[in-house]
């Protein structure tokens, strides 16, 4: 099949790599003719395990970039929008949805015909019926459900693992204004065998994503609600009361053939700093603000991304603790993405954790071993150190903020610099017994409980 896809960030480069390598011809469009040279030279423009090797396999075969919007739809059968969202105050900004619509509405208007176009950019519910049809028909001069195809394909991508989230996906969901779209971008997953595909309509295809990214939400804030519980009563540690919650047969399936398996989604049942990324924090704030217009009260969302946003709070308590004035203090926060194996800093928690540092006059260092975000406002004043090992020297207290393998021999490093630190635990994945100083989400000793260790 002939695809074409707007926009080259995460969804779309990826997804046109990956539907290359499953036989399709696909071309990658978008309006950075510096990006669109890098992807053709077979060299990726954003960090994602796997995808050098994938452009390497396709480029210059099934899988092409361009700047030249109108000739690839015009030479495919199918194009999918697949443009950023970012959010205004609160609200999604469909600039960019609306102008690549207009310009693949535009590119219709003089091809001879059917033709399939496809969001696959995150919007509320509605927005393909409503604002992309619209556009669409104005530019194109034609009609939808006639002359051309409109369907909704969101996609379920993690960043760090989107390759194999692709070749192995859980469900594929396909909205359409009718039938005959079903079926054309069902043919697109054709080679997809026993993957459950859900056919429904653009809106429910919509509202599908915003359902999945807010149920994992509210399952971390949940879990931090409760560790901030387990750390007012003391002696109770939620890393273990979430290890009990994940045995349950809700998570963790058995028989007497072969070993437990637990979910994966429990890996959201676990307290931490924080969510953040590009999707979770704009979602759920989406979705409650699409409540508030249509009149829709939406508490639970909304305490949702109020419990997100006091666990940066919650880090720097946990650093007065041990050290009541930060001025001058020398602090270091472990990793600034949003979560392991990738370089996205958007919405990381680490910025706010910074911020609160830097407000009470704490000296700061960062590391990360991918993320090198120099540009970033809250960069400002804040040393980034090229090694974990240069970023710990000196620190009075260290602060792991993303969930990196590296940091796991933190002790190690430590031990080696003959350095004793506060290591303040935001994502529970050290042993605290490691550390001469520990504080960790969801865990605080009562006196007798310190007195003995």
């Amino acid at each position: 099949m002939n695809i074409s896809i707007v926009g080259t960030g995460y969804v779309g480069l990826v997804t046109g790599a990956c539907l290359a390598d499953c036989g399709h011809r696909v071309v990658c469009i978008d309006v950075d003719a510096a990006k669109v040279a890098r992807i053709n030279a077979g060299e990726a423009p954003i960090y994602e395990i796997g995808l050098p090797e994938l452009l390497a396999r396709n480029i210059g075969k099934r899988l092409s970039a361009t700047t030249d919007l109108a000739a690839a739809v015009v030479a495919s059968d199918i194009t999918f929008i697949a443009v950023g969202t970012p959010a205004t105050d609160g609200r999604i900004d469909l600039h960019f949805v609306e102008k690549a619509a207009a310009d693949v509405g535009q590119a219709l208007r003089a091809k001879r015909g059917y033709h399939t176009l496809v969001v696959k950019s995150t919007v509320i519910p509605g927005t393909t019926d409503r604002v992309v049809r619209q556009v669409a028909e104005r530019a194109s001069g034609k009609r939808a459900g006639v002359d051309f195809g409109l369907g909704m394909n969101p996609e379920f991508l993690t960043e760090g693992r989107a390759i194999e989230d692709f070749a192995n996906p859980d469900r594929i969901v396909i909205g359409g204004i009718d039938s005959r779209t079903h079926a054309a971008i069902a043919t697109v997953y054709e080679s997809f065998a026993g993957v459950p595909r859900v056919l429904t309509n653009n809106a429910t295809a919509e509202m599908i994503k915003y359902a999945s990214n807010s149920l994992l939400a509210t399952m971390i804030s949940f879990s931090n609600e409760l560790a901030r519980l387990c750390t007012a009563v003391g002696d109770v540690d939620i890393a273990d009361v979430m290890r009990g919650v994940h045995q349950s047969l809700y998570l963790t399936t058995r028989s007497p053939e072969s070993e437990p398996v637990t979910a994966s989604i429990s890996s959201f049942l676990e307290a931490g700093c924080g969510f953040g990324g590009s999707c979770l924090p704009k979602d759920v704030t989406a979705l409650t603000a699409q409540g508030k217009e249509l009149g829709v009260q939406m508490p639970l969302l909304r305490a949702v991304l109020d419990v997100n946003a006091g666990q940066a709070d919650e880090m720097v308590a946990l650093v007065k603790r041990h050290v009541a004035d930060l001025s001058g203090v020398p602090v270091t926060v472990l990793g600034l993405a949003f979560k392991p194996d990738t370089d996205d800093v958007r919405e990381s928690p680490a910025f706010r954790i910074i911020r609160l540092l830097k407000r009470a006059g704490a000296k700061v260092t960062a590391y990360d071993p991918i993320a090198r975000p120099t540009s970033h406002e809250d960069m400002k004043d804040v040393r980034l150190a090229d090694s974990l090992d240069d970023a710990v020297k000196g620190a009075k207290v260290v602060a792991l903020v993303t969930r990196w393998r590296e940091f796991e021999r933190l002790s190690q490093v430590l031990d080696r610099l003959g350095s004793k630190p506060l290591v303040v635990d935001g994502r529970r994945v050290l042993k605290r017994d490691q550390f001469s100083a520990y504080e960790g989400i969801g865990w605080r000793p009562t006196q007798s409980t310190a007195s003995q260790s």
